[in-house]
């Protein structure tokens, strides 16, 4: 029977303010959703506890598909932000995005999600700190500070998690004082001078007000090389650069590397201050400042064919421009077309972040960096109010700034040239109102939710391969949401549980063009768009119905239907006023049944979901627009809903402990994903075959470790994991140029204990068998810019830490 303990008490001290900043740490170990039992139990036995409805539950009484992992769990896997988490998580694809979208990440749950930075766009995938919303996926790339948890909530959650949880909710869970006066330090130190510095305390200040703080520091030098092509490649030497080509930029005896890619230089910090008066007043206070100051994500250059066997990268133009709009991409003496002469090499590149004076164009620079400064402040109440009702209240203020900038050609030719600079706050309030009734067999939530958020989105562009002159865009974006909620539980008869829930949600936003010249005059091509303002309202109804029945202690299984949004807007990207174009939100109508088990004395637990859902309205983010007119089709970054889809799964999770001190864990999944093909639009480009971008059909992982027990000198744990997915497409029209291969990747980890627990050394290797992949893709063929390039996994890294517990 699921258990009623006040929802607040463990889970949410609002803190949406410890979004991607203040997460930054796995200072203690993991314990994985179906495997964390194992490997830190809980008081009771095995029992896993989640709060995902709202209040305390073991996570096998949970009618949901969940994957938990706890910090002892993380650290154990070698993992250290979100992104690494999803190799574990069946159906669900979080990877780091390259160059061209800054600090961001895409993010996807059973082919359902977004990848496209813009804070006019809404993320798919709900992503949460300590229950506070995290409204964009620009500086989503949590690293994990001070963890207690992760929940990963998979399926639609309309009515629980709310707001543009259409594919899903991914929750962090945070580490609450305790008042216990006990502390970490760790330090690693590993391949490229990677040093990480992680440290926590939690004190006692009186019987009543308890404190914690944590903080981290990691640097590491890049792993993909930005080379000099003119040092490279000295003008005059060979056919690649002739007399008259690519100057070199650094002196001759330099061994010709600009920079390295891929950096880490990323720094947070985090307090909290607690206050329990008595036993029914509960008050957390928290705040966290992170600063992430780097070389670029890093991007390499492909040479990729089209479905013809055409070279269509490096390739400009392909396919050709208009001719009245095509600028000469090359500022140089000699004949350089922009070929395969520019495709560097597994982790390296030639781009300068420079665009030289040509054909009356002005030389425009960039300094290839990425810097994200944001900070946060929350506070959450829990007030019993009586022994059957429980209030919460969580209030949250987001702030942060972030600047990148990015040369998407990797190339030294004047192609394409730009920066970001991205601000952005946020202010939530959310009240919840929990209680039980009829002899504890009813329980209820009823809740309220605020948020109103506003970015200004300021970027300047030099498309020379567009025909656009260069351009600055200063856009501010208001949104604001409003949702009322209730969620209900009601057990008629023992072994059954009846769950309902409904949310009304009411958004509004508004995008206004700012579209100049450099010196700040109203642009010649765009001048049209300067000061136009599109607006966008909407409100929904989502619900979900559910059915649990406990067919033995140990088994249980249920059946659900759900429901769940993500908004629409205006294209925030128009390159032309033909491109002012609207986008409803996308919906989605979901069926699942699912079957939990603990079997063999809680040896094993094994939990199935399988789903059937009709995606409607799919929002696409189209690289084409023949739709804007003829002439105006490329460049395009146009969300369109381009039609209906059919989407259907099976999800397996698994935690085997056959003997003390060994532990087994494994999921896998299939996602079957089929365009309706009457509903499509034509001008969208999408056929049926075609999938959602980032998409694998297949995904599996397993992991194995094996505590050996060493008397007084402590204990030795082996660990290894491996983890696949099969190919993606990272583009919305299927191409083999933004194909994506499938991969596995395998992590070992040795660790040693010593007989009291408070010391720990670690070894581990990361990508095992140094295998080379890529974790997104950027496509931009069907564009007309004639270029695909593609951030790489990480190759084989090595490191070994230690930390002390005191």
């Amino acid at each position: 029977m699921a258990r009623f303990r006040q929802y607040s008490r463990i889970a949410n001290f609002p803190v949406a303010s410890l979004v991607a900043l203040a997460v930054a740490t796995a200072a203690t170990p993991a314990f994985a959703q179906d495997e964390a039992a194992a490997a830190a139990p809980a008081a009771d036995g095995d029992e896993i506890v989640v709060t995902a409805q709202f209040r305390e539950q073991n996570l096998q009484d949970t009618p949901l598909a969940i994957t938990a992992v706890n910090s002892q769990m993380l650290e154990a896997r070698s993992q250290t932000n979100i992104a690494q988490v999803a190799g574990q998580a069946p159906s669900v694809t979080l990877k780091p995005q390259g160059t061209a979208y800054g600090p961001s990440m895409t993010a996807s749950i059973r082919g359902i999600g977004q990848y496209d930075f813009n804070p006019a766009l809404e993320p798919g995938v709900g992503l949460y700190i300590d229950d506070v919303y995290y409204a964009t996926l620009t500086g989503s790339l949590f690293d994990l500070l001070d963890l207690d948890r992760v929940e990963i909530l998979r399926g639609p959650q309309g009515t629980l998690a709310g707001r543009n949880s259409i594919g899903g909710a991914v929750k962090l869970y945070s580490k609450r004082p305790t008042g216990s006066n006990t502390g970490t330090v760790s330090a690693t130190y590993g391949s490229r001078d990677r040093i990480d510095l992680r440290a926590s305390a939690d004190l006692g200040l009186t019987d009543s007000l308890s404190a914690r703080i944590s903080g981290v520091s990691k640097s590491q030098d890049g792993y993909i090389s930005r080379m000099d092509f003119g040092c490279v490649h000295p003008a005059g030497s060979d056919a690649l650069n002739p007399t008259n080509g690519v100057p070199r930029i650094l002196p001759a005896n330099s061994d010709c590397v600009l920079a390295k890619e891929g950096e880490v230089g990323y720094q947070a910090v985090r307090g909290q201050l607690r206050w329990q008066p008595n036993d029914r007043i509960d008050v957390n206070i928290s705040a966290d400042f992170t600063n992430d100051d780097r070389t670029t994500g890093g991007s390499v250059l492909l040479e990729r064919r089209n479905a013809a066997g055409a070279i269509v990268s490096p390739n400009y133009p392909s396919p050709p421009n208009p001719a009245a709009r095509v600028f000469d991409i090359n500022p140089f003496g000699a004949d350089i077309p922009y070929d395969s002469r520019f495709v560097c090499g597994q982790f390296c590149n030639y781009a300068t972040y420079m665009s030289l004076a040509d054909n009356g164009q002005p030389t425009s620079i960039v300094d290839g960096r990425v810097n994200f400064k944001g900070w946060g402040v929350s506070g959450q109440v829990d007030w019993d109010l009586t022994d059957n009702l429980n209030l919460t209240s969580i209030t949250a203020y987001r702030d942060y700034r972030s600047q990148f900038s990015n040369d998407d050609d990797l190339s030294p030719l004047a192609h394409s040239l730009g920066s970001g600079d991205l601000s952005f706050w946020s202010f939530s309030q959310e009240l919840r109102l929990n209680g039980t009734a009829l002899d504890d067999t009813l329980e209820y939530t009823l809740g309220g939710f605020y948020m109103d958020q506003r970015s200004v989105y300021a970027t300047q562009q030099d498309l020379r391969y567009a025909g656009l002159a260069p351009f600055v865009g200063d856009d501010p974006v208001n949104a604001d949401t409003k949702a009322a909620f209730l969620h209900v539980a009601w057990r008629p008869i023992d072994p059954l549980t009846l769950t309902g829930g409904l949310r009304y949600t009411d958004e509004h936003k508004d995008y206004t063009y700012v579209r100049l010249t450099p010196d700040g005059q109203v642009h010649p091509q765009l001048g049209a768009l300067n000061g136009v303002t599109g607006n966008y309202d909407n409100s929904r109804v989502d619900y979900r119905l559910n059915a649990m029945y406990e067919i033995t202690p140990d088994v249980s299984a249920y059946a659900q239907w759900s429901t769940g949004f993500k908004g629409g807007g205006i294209n925030p990207r128009p390159f032309f006023a033909q491109q002012v174009l609207p986008f409803d939100p996308e919906t989605l109508e979901s069926y699942e049944v699912g079957v939990k088990t603990q079997m063999f004395d809680r040896a094993v637990r094994f939990n199935v979901a399988a789903f059937y859902s009709n995606y409607n309205d799919v929002q696409l983010a189209l690289s084409n627009c023949p739709q804007a007119g003829a002439g105006f089709a490329v460049p395009c970054a146009l969300p369109a809903n381009a039609g209906d889809a059919h989407v259907k799964g099976i999800e397996l999770e698994t935690t085997i402990k056959p003997i003390d001190g060994l532990l087994i864990d494994g999921s896998a999944s299939y996602t079957d994903f089929d365009y309706i093909g009457d509903s499509l639009d034509p001008a969208s480009g999408i056929t049926a075959g075609m999938v959602s971008s980032y998409t694998p059909e297949w995904k599996w992982s397993i992991g194995a470790q094996y505590e050996v027990p060493l008397g007084t000198s402590g204990s030795l744990t082996p660990r290894v994991d491996a983890a696949y997915q099969s190919s993606v497409y990272t583009n919305a029209v299927n191409a083999p140029t933004n194909l994506i291969e499938g991969y596995t990747v395998a992590n070992a980890r040795l660790t040693w204990k010593n007989e009291d627990g408070d010391l720990e050394l670690g070894l581990e290797v990361t990508n095992l068998f140094d295998k080379y992949y890529f974790q997104t893709l950027f496509d931009l063929t069907r564009a007309g810019a004639g270029f695909v390039t593609g951030l790489p996994g990480r190759p084989r890294e090595w490191a070994v830490s230690v930390k002390k517990t005191f």
